[in-house]
């Protein structure tokens, strides 16, 4: 069984407007794809929210994975689950990209914690994001759907807490305590390599609550083989952990983002990738058919 690829389209193909970009990645090859919130405000109009879905089924993607509104990510932003002044917001969106993911077949939501507030105790936001995180988890699994937290690197965010593997299980770990189940980890592999940690032996030792993979080259964030990561020793690794979901390509090309993919064909220790389709099967709910290898 081959690893599947998709393709974030919130970071690709962005020198096409957004209802452009999921035919681009068809015709890259990619019937899988991901979204950060696309939207500029938590509950967008209808209108909207139809016209994404559409553009999603007119291409033939599925959409595999979808961010939680984070705020405004290019102000700074990181997130808003354990924003306490944000909770209003939070939980307006809860049901609008639950609903999304449930129209759209999305498997995976990524709740970004949030960073941290000047002036407010650090145990007051981790106890709204226990709660939030709860409310998103119930929410999604009503529509057999996981929420997924995940490390960002403090180089690029010095205020976001959760920094390493380990911070962002042990918020996995604490709500799974609380016997939520379908909460895991988003293993970023560019976030966790730039603060140092081996992306190989994240994924051996936490492979079985792994939900979602995402890649990009360190340090440049850019498509494999422009770095440093060693990333046939991360396939490899991930295929024989028997992992279930899709690798998101979510990395800044260098060059057109239709060009970016050469990569895939060269990567030495895997098989040329087809481009999805196949034989029909039973999949697990965080797994989809994007580009394969």
């Amino acid at each position: 069984m081959g690893l599947r690829f998709d393709v974030n389209l919130s970071i690709l193909f962005t020198e096409r407007p957004l209802l452009e970009r999921p035919a681009a990645a068809a015709k890259a090859g990619f019937s899988a794809v991901e979204l950060w919130w696309p939207f500029p405000d938590p509950v967008p109009s209808d209108k909207d929210l139809t016209a994404l879905r559409r553009a999603l089924e007119n291409a033939g993607t599925q959409l595999v994975s979808l961010n939680f509104d984070a705020g405004d990510m290019a102000s700074g932003w990181r997130g808003l689950v354990s924003l306490p002044d944000q909770a209003d917001r939070f939980k307006a969106n809860i049901p609008v990209a639950a609903g999304f993911a449930r129209d759209t077949g999305c498997r995976v939501l990524n709740a970004l914690y949030g960073n941290r507030i000047e002036g407010v105790d650090p145990a007051t936001q981790d106890e709204a994001a226990m709660e939030n995180l709860a409310l998103a988890a119930e929410a999604a699994d009503q529509v057999g759907t996981a929420v997924v937290v995940e490390a960002l690197n403090s180089h690029e965010n010095p205020h976001y807490p959760l920094t390493s593997s380990a911070a962002a299980m042990a918020v996995v770990d604490g709500l799974r305590s609380r016997g939520i189940r379908n909460v895991a980890l988003l293993c970023d592999v560019y976030h966790l390599a730039r603060m140092d940690e081996d992306p190989v032996a994240v994924v051996r030792r936490y492979g079985d609550r792994i939900a979602h993979v995402q890649i990009a080259d360190v340090p440049g964030r850019h498509q494999p083989g422009t770095g440093v990561i060693d990333f046939p020793s991360l396939f490899s690794e991930l295929s024989r952990i028997g992992y279930q979901g899709c690798v998101g390509c979510e990395y800044r090309p260098l060059g057109p983002s239709a060009e970016s993919f050469a990569w895939l064909e060269r990567a030495p220790t895997l098989p040329s990738p087809v481009h999805g389709g196949g034989e029909e099967q039973e999949l697990p709910s965080s797994r989809r058919e994007g580009r394969t290898t």
